[in-house]
């Protein structure tokens, strides 16, 4: 199982951080967490509900990760193993329902060889922190020591809305990735060390990414 203490800072100030599984006794703040960090027009019935998370401590616990900051919950990350081909990396183009079983994870495959990011979410109040990128590294150290091949997700592109109306999804993912345009979420992947693999339409309902997200890597450096 996992556990990582360490130290984020408030500014100057050192403030203590966990990263450890998430269990039963989190699952009341986690879903607080989720409301808090999609707000509208975020789907509220996108937010975890217990029976997911019950599901994701059963089947995967190592893929199950939270974080706290000074003693509070802070956010939390969840994965899944999949089997993935990179010479087809179009099959991974799915919805995130299709991917996730609509969050249950039913779809986990314990022999798969990669590891796929469900969701991810950090308290706004603790966003400067920079505890959703030690969530998302902490991913990497699972596929390490899960011997897989990668780390696979697909990020929103909230910023997208803004430029729908002159530009292709693609070339909008073009753009953030050349320097052009900033995504919060996209350009914050990219700082976290992933790599972009192309397009997923329809994969989330999400008004703000016109439903597209971006399906993006991390290679196991040891594989």
């Amino acid at each position: 199982m996992y556990h990582k203490t360490f130290y984020v800072f408030d500014g100057n100030t050192p403030v203590q951080a966990v990263i450890r599984n998430y269990t039963e006794q989190d699952f009341e703040e986690m879903i607080r967490i989720q409301s808090e960090a999609f707000p509208p027009p975020y789907p509220a019935e996108l937010w975890w509900n217990r029976g997911q998370l019950l599901n994701h401590v059963t089947l995967f616990p190592e893929g199950a990760l939270c974080v706290e900051a000074g003693g509070e919950l802070a956010g939390s990350v969840t994965s899944l193993k999949i089997d993935f081909d990179p010479s087809h990396a179009e099959d991974a183009a799915h919805s995130w329902a299709v991917v996730t079983a609509d969050g249950y994870i039913t779809t986990h495959l314990p022999d798969g060889n990669a590891l796929y990011i469900a969701d991810l979410c950090v308290r706004p109040k603790y966003r400067k922190l920079g505890l959703g990128k030690e969530l998302v590294q902490s991913l990497y150290h699972v596929v390490v020591e899960q011997k897989l091949s990668r780390l696979l997700g697909a990020g929103r592109m909230p910023g997208f809305h803004k430029q729908a109306p002159e530009m292709k999804a693609e070339q909008y993912l073009a753009d953030v990735v050349a320097g052009r345009l900033a995504d919060p979420v996209i350009t914050f992947l990219l700082r976290c060390g992933r790599t972009p693999l192309g397009v997923v339409a329809g994969y989330l309902e999400d008004e703000e990414s016109r439903n597209y997200a971006a399906l993006m890597e991390w290679k196991n450096p040891f594989r």
